[in-house]
């Protein structure tokens, strides 16, 4: 009914306008710091943009809001060759240690669950073919997981054994012709769309080894972890397994000791610490743009003095874990990155960018809530980045042991 019918004056102001929080304006480089990438690096860094504006931004949140994970973006990045990594693959083009962590950054910057795809796949599954496997198993699971036609999973963690990986439980066991697995592993990313996982396990003398399973084995059963709060666009599973038969052609032929797991998780520290920053970056750039087009008391919420000063501080913290990275990166890329500068880089990055979140998700105030406007993915995604890969409590005793000289673990 008009205005005209029922007699009475609407007031203006009654619909919120929409905000484009995903708008490049705002500079999201205050030091100047990715000011001088190489030509090849700015390449890889663009092209992962270019990825998340046309493949993942319309849509991801109601991917999100139905804990649905959007399988077929697996293809389209294995198709766009940005599942690797930083990986070396013999015929693709040089992807730097630096490349591979901008990728994890512009992917995190887009959605979290999206960047896990990256790290699971490509980080840890891949990986583990590549270090660990013989040039047979390479061709036959590493180059399809590559091209995102084999889903891959790293099984590690177990249910009452998360940071304690060291006490895996699960067990191989030498039967005619290969090994029989026993076990469960949980929080496992991929572990239940009907790929492979590499599985870690204990054989007869106590050896941590490493095996391709395949999902649809019989014995091999995944279930997906409901009620989660972040990473809700990718599925992580409890799998259990009761005698899963793994031929000798599966196991991985240089995974021999939990030295070589160590290996595969040392090179993907850097990535999360990475996709810290991608989560600060989304929550940054969200803040900026939302404060110059809320009005607030008459004016922008930008003109306030308290509102600047908070994004001075969110700026701030931004700045210092981008550097922080940049250069834990470049020692990486010249093999002297150590365990505890990779422990520093993750602990800081993840706890500051916790803080830029919290700050972006109070400045946008209820809207801050909304899973459609962005910060609410990003605020509760980055608390799952915050814990994988290491909790803080784990990088803090790495660090310590470094500064100390003296082991608190246990």
């Amino acid at each position: 009914m008009t205005q005209q019918q029922t007699g009475f004056a609407f007031p203006s102001g009654v619909t919120e306008p929409e905000y484009d929080l995903w708008s490049d304006g705002v500079d999201i480089d205050p030091t100047g710091v990715f000011s001088e990438l190489s030509e090849t690096d700015a390449a890889w860094r663009a092209k992962a943009r270019k990825f998340v504006l046309n493949e993942v931004k319309d849509d991801i949140h109601e991917y999100w809001d139905k804990a649905d994970y959007p399988l077929h973006l697996v293809k389209k990045l294995g198709d766009a060759d940005l599942l690797r990594d930083g990986l070396k693959i013999e015929g693709r083009e040089e992807m730097s240690p630096l490349a591979a962590g901008l990728i994890n950054m512009e992917m995190a910057r887009g959605d979290g669950s999206v960047a896990t795809i990256i790290g699971v796949q490509g980080g840890l599954a891949l990986r583990s073919v590549i270090y660990c496997g013989s040039p047979k198993q390479i061709a036959k699971y590493g180059m399809p997981m590559l091209a995102g036609e084999l889903p891959g999973a790293f099984a590690l963690t177990e249910p009452t054994h998360g940071s304690d990986s060291v006490s895996l439980e699960t067990v191989a066991r030498k039967v005619e012709g290969g090994y029989a697995i026993s076990g469960e592993k949980k929080w496992i990313g991929n572990g239940s769309i009907g790929g492979v996982s590499i599985v870690w396990a204990r054989d007869e003398e106590g050896k941590v080894r490493g095996f391709i399973v395949h999902q649809e084995a019989e014995g091999y059963r995944a279930t997906n972890i409901e009620n989660k709060l972040s990473l809700r666009a990718i599925w992580q599973a409890h799998i259990r397994m009761d005698e899963v038969f793994v031929p000798d052609e599966d196991v991985l032929p240089e995974a021999n000791s939990f030295k070589d797991t160590s290996r595969v998780l040392f090179a993907t520290r850097l990535g999360v610490a990475w996709a810290a920053v991608g989560h600060a970056t989304a929550c940054y750039e969200s803040a900026v743009n939302y404060a110059k087009q809320r009005i607030q008391f008459g004016r922008p919420l930008a003109a306030s003095q308290i509102v600047q000063e908070r994004l001075a501080r969110m700026q701030s913290e931004l700045a210092t874990i981008q550097l922080l990275v940049m250069q834990a990166t470049k020692r990486d890329a010249s093999g002297q990155l150590t365990g505890p500068q990779a422990s520093l880089a993750k602990f800081t990055a993840t706890r500051t960018a916790r803080s830029v979140a919290s700050n972006a998700r109070d400045l946008l105030g209820g809207n801050g809530i909304l899973t459609s406007n962005r910060v609410a993915r990003h605020f509760a995604d980055v608390e799952a980045i915050h814990t994988y890969e290491g909790t803080e409590t784990v990088q803090a005793l790495i660090m310590g042991r470094n500064i100390t000289g003296i082991s608190a673990f246990a």
